[in-house]
């Protein structure tokens, strides 16, 4: 292996594997033929575009950190076989088996949807999964998919007790209005207020699906004034939201309710589409620190999103991104610890079973260079970092964080309904 990325054109992606260079003579010396290969896709082109691109460009970024100033993982370097899903049922299929032909040794979605889609045969092979953003359905109950993060659910539960300890002042129960994406993004806070509304004490006046390519939410929401909410809560991606925020404030909605996002829109690109005037007072919550702030990584990500992408400075999935690429890292160094290259090597169902008992369930404590809350596995739980903060919109950037929120574990799977 050379020195060199291979990479076809950058934006194209349609199908890009990633060779990355080895370390500098400053580095951890590694060992310069042997690797370990991992998929990772992001949806880089299609409807959810505006969260792909920066979260592929952090990936791959974040490797290139790891490969050439960590030593790799484990003195080994990291080769990623990185894909485009667009977006698309269809390819996150066909990726999914490339990924387990071609001897990754695990896989990555961005999405939730990317792997609600994979899901089926990677744990029908036993092939373990890590995704960025998670809805419950994804592993509950536990299987060989992971969540990185809180999950929509956690999401939704976090901004909910955040209201009623600092916002809600009325007497009685507040009127919650749902706005949720038609598939797990969205489905993740539905579930969660289905099973915690009446013990949070909200009361649930409506529940509304949109499309990811929606341009117009203004027949949903003349519904959902009717009904006088206090909140308007919005599980989406940034580009279906910011429709959903400018018809709130086109029909004098808002200001008025308060307005709660989930994690998968509450990000730059929420305020670049929207406009910073039309969002300004939007809560969110977010698993991440915000850029700037005071933690181990923010100079490495501040130096190689300024130098590589620049065009993604300010955009938290970018932290969320190179985040997961040193999970990923950090699995992989615990699986060469504890069962050593050889073992790892032919990329088969015996790799990913070590990847998984070996480095994936001995993650404790990783504190992800301070990127976000510590990633740590316990048994009957596949999130990874269950600590979230809630946010605020001020002046065109998303502010005011929270302490952060410890998200509690659910089992959906023991309410009759879930999953139907």
């Amino acid at each position: 292996m050379t020195g060199k990325l291979k990479m076809s054109c950058v934006m194209c992606l349609a199908s890009v594997v990633m060779l990355l260079p080895f370390v500098g003579a400053c580095a951890p010396e590694a060992k310069p033929t042997k690797v370990l290969k991992v998929g990772m896709m992001t949806p880089t082109t299609g409807p959810a575009a505006e969260k792909g691109r920066p979260m592929g460009h952090a990936n791959l970024d974040a490797i290139k950190y790891i490969n050439e100033e960590l030593g790799g993982a484990g003195g080994y370097q990291i080769e990623v076989l990185w894909l485009d899903s667009a977006y698309d049922a269809a390819k996150v299929v066909t990726i999914v088996k490339r990924f387990m032909d071609e001897g990754c040794l695990l896989f990555t979605t961005s999405s939730s949807k990317e792997m609600s889609v994979a899901m089926e045969s990677a744990n029908r092979a036993g092939f373990p999964g890590i995704a960025c953003f998670t809805s419950p359905v994804l592993y509950r109950p536990p299987r060989h998919i992971y969540g990185q993060m809180p999950d929509y659910g956690d999401d939704a539960l976090a901004f909910a007790n955040f209201y009623m300890k600092n916002i809600w002042r009325g007497p009685g129960r507040p009127k919650f209005a749902l706005h949720l994406l038609n598939n797990p993004t969205g489905y993740g806070a539905r579930d969660a207020f289905r099973a915690k509304a009446d013990e949070l004490g909200i009361e649930i006046v409506s529940v509304d699906e949109h499309a990811a390519t929606t341009t117009s939410e203004i027949e949903s929401l003349t519904r959902i004034k009717a009904k006088q909410p206090d909140v308007l809560f919005i599980s989406s991606t940034p580009a279906p939201t910011a429709v959903i925020v400018r018809n709130a404030y086109e029909l004098d909605m808002y200001p008025g309710i308060t307005i709660g996002c989930a994690h998968a829109s509450f990000t730059k690109a929420l305020i670049d589409l929207a406009g910073a005037d039309i969002v300004e007072g939007v809560y969110g919550t977010f698993p991440t620190v915000m850029w700037g702030e005071d933690v181990t990584g923010m100079a490495k990500v501040t130096e190689y999103c300024r130098k590589l992408h620049p065009a993604d400075y300010g955009n938290m999935d970018y932290i969320t991104a190179r985040a997961q690429s040193l999970v990923v890292a950090e699995i992989l160094r615990l699986a060469v610890k504890n069962v050593g290259h050889d073992v790892l090597a032919k990329g088969d169902a015996q790799s990913w079973q070590a990847v998984e008992k070996q480095g994936i369930q001995k993650l404790k404590g990783y504190d992800v260079e301070g990127l976000h809350g510590p990633v740590t596995y316990t048994p009957g739980d596949n999130r990874l970092n269950k600590y979230n903060r809630i946010y605020r919109i001020v002046a065109g950037k998303i502010a005011e964080p929270s302490d952060w929120i410890e998200a509690p574990l659910i089992k959906y799977e023991e309410y009759e309904w879930f999953g139907k």
